[in-house]
């Protein structure tokens, strides 16, 4: 049976719903919860935007998910808020997100509003405890997985700066927290609807032991995929295990060489704790995806999809990344691009399961860059993703390692290139004889968001804005490199 708290109250869900029936058609057809929307049922318009709150380290977190693409079962033990509530929160009254709504004029069809609300409302809930206000940086984030075809955004940005200054409404967190303490259970869930079953494990030996048993059951982390095959595919999931809940795999850690992240470790926790020795994927953090689905989506999971433009692996490629891979029976680390062998195919055994991704820390004289190219600047898919890093000893080229999403069927090294760059000084003749390196590296693919004469052009020109921004010579500082972004 599921248990979870929704808007306050605690529910308990036979073993009567199928195992991959969404939060989103669980709202509307079995609570008769309609603000929540569904508009593309992928991920991509907020529309059905929630709050999912749970417990980590015994106090309450909270945040924005699309509730399209989340699985009924991976509500067990957590607290689920939509739109009705705030209503609820603020004694039948507008809350102060919805009040500066209304004032600011930021609804007009109102379709998408409770999205907007929600997307809001979790950050209302950042700022509210300490009386903080965002900024406007802050919003547009917030906002990035919200789309509206009505007010031009202005006016809802404009209600986001605004709503912290109405009359407080607060959340009883301790409330909150109390009831999901008594939600927990040291049972791991298995649930079970007509010969599906939707395991929970705990622990990394029931995980593994689980996979053996069961090599063919689909692996569920974040589900910002497998979401889209249930909805758009309409795919047989088969048996499921959930990742979400085994605590070692959400774990980050530290020394003086690695930082090691667990792979069920959410997208925005791992690039917080990657940026902080690499600043520099700082942009890709922010256009990879949107707030909800970079808040429940995974770095392992991720990296297990295996997409030839996931924008997360050609940059972990170039620092050099390492996977830990486990198994009821034993462990193996491998490289990370070792891991693709063709497109959509890898080098996991069916009973084996990624375990972390361990990133060397930066060399003192790392040259280190990544860039995305994409038709939009928020929440698109890139045409070509490229990651340069140098090690440098003086002026000298010592270790070169250049990867590329989107130009082949897996995300890749430039060994040519690599070669080129390798024992010589980093110049202009050094650059431009890489560039016509790339040219051999790869065969480019072609699709509907770029040619192969065009990723060619670009990924080569990337590479030249490597150059341009790390020469010794009249190197770009920060405000440069702005007519890049």
């Amino acid at each position: 049976m599921i248990q979870c708290l929704i808007n306050g109250e605690r529910v308990l869900i036979d073993e009567s719903l199928s195992i991959s029936k969404t939060v989103l058609s669980f709202l509307r057809e079995d609570r008769q919860l309609k603000g929540t929307k569904e508009g593309c049922a992928e991920g991509d318009c907020g529309a059905c935007t929630v709050v999912l709150g749970e417990l980590r380290n015994d106090q309450l977190t909270l945040r924005s998910v699309n509730a399209c693409i989340q699985l009924l079962p991976t509500l067990n033990g957590k607290a689920l808020f939509t739109v009705e509530f705030l209503r609820k929160l603020s004694g039948g009254n507008l809350h102060p997100v919805q009040q500066a709504l209304v004032d600011h004029h930021g609804s007009q069809c109102g379709f998408c509003t409770p999205g907007f609300v929600m997307s809001l409302w979790s950050v209302y809930l950042e700022h509210q405890p300490q009386g903080s206000r965002p900024d406007q940086a802050e919003i547009r984030g917030a906002l990035s997985g919200n789309l509206c075809r009505c007010t031009g955004y202005q006016p809802i940005i404009a209600a986001g700066e605004a709503m912290m200054d109405y009359p407080q409404s607060k959340l009883d967190r301790a409330s909150i927290e109390q009831q999901l303490r008594e939600l927990s259970s040291s049972c791991a869930l298995h649930y079970t609807v007509e010969g599906q079953h939707f395991y929970a494990p705990q622990s990394l030996q029931e995980l593994t032991d689980l996979k053996a048993q069961h090599p063919k059951a689909t692996l569920l982390a974040g589900a910002t995929d497998i979401g889209l095959w249930v909805n758009k595919l309409f795919k047989d999931l088969g048996d499921i295990i959930y990742l979400g809940e085994v605590e070692a795999l959400k774990q980050i850690q530290e020394n003086d060489q690695v930082i090691t992240i667990g792979a069920g470790v959410s997208l925005n926790e791992a690039f917080a704790a990657i940026a902080r020795h690499y600043p520099q994927i700082q942009q890709q953090w922010l256009r990879f995806a949107s707030t909800p689905i970079r808040n429940i989506g995974t770095l392992g999971g991720n990296i297990a999809n295996g997409s030839p433009i996931g924008d997360s692996m050609p940059w972990l490629i170039a620092l050099g990344a390492e996977l830990n891979i486990i198994q009821a029976n034993g462990q193996r680390r491998i490289p990370l691009e070792a891991l693709y062998l063709g497109y959509m195919q890898k080098d996991l055994a069916a009973e084996e399961i990624i375990e972390s991704i361990v990133i060397p820390l930066p060399h003192p004289q790392q040259l280190f860059r990544t860039f995305k190219l994409a038709k939009r600047y928020d929440s698109d898919i890139s045409a070509v993703c490229a990651a340069f890093s140098l090690t440098m000893k003086n002026e000298t080229i010592i270790v070169a390692r250049v990867a590329y999403g989107g130009m082949a069927a897996t995300p890749a090294r430039a060994p040519l290139t690599e070669q080129t760059l390798q024992g010589k000084t980093w110049d202009e003749r050094t650059a431009i004889e890489a560039m016509q390196a790339l040219e051999k590296d790869f065969t480019p693919m072609k699709d509907m968001r770029a040619s192969a004469a065009y990723r060619m052009e670009t990924a080569k020109n990337l590479l030249y804005r490597f150059h341009l921004e790390t020469r010794k010579t009249q190197a770009l500082d920060a405000t440069q490199l702005s007519v890049f972004s």
